[in-house]
């Protein structure tokens, strides 16, 4: 199934991240975490507004933590965002 998202809107998939105390601790799964805030990008609405984003389709993100919509198609679980809900780009 292909997602398209519409208008200013951009289909991210949550990443997940290997939680670290500061002591360099790993927290396993079963600690508690707040919502994922790194994600790749699938797919891009062909908006105006998120076109001067420059995303492009497998950037990774880092997002505002209660702006995107979570849902769930065929046991995967994507976010739907607005570009204001990109707070950076992060380049390799």
């Amino acid at each position: 199934m292909k997602i398209i998202p519409l208008l200013n809107r951009i289909l991210i998939q949550p990443q997940e991240e290997t939680q670290k105390t500061e002591s360099k601790i790993v927290l396993p799964d079963t600690a508690e975490k707040e919502k994922s805030q790194l994600g790749k990008v699938v797919s891009i609405g062909q908006g105006k507004i998120v076109k001067k984003l420059g995303l492009k389709k497998g950037d990774l993100v880092i997002l505002d933590k209660f702006g995107p919509n979570e849902i769930e198609i065929e046991n995967k679980t994507y976010l739907i965002a607005e570009p204001s809900h990109i707070l950076a780009l992060i380049q390799k």
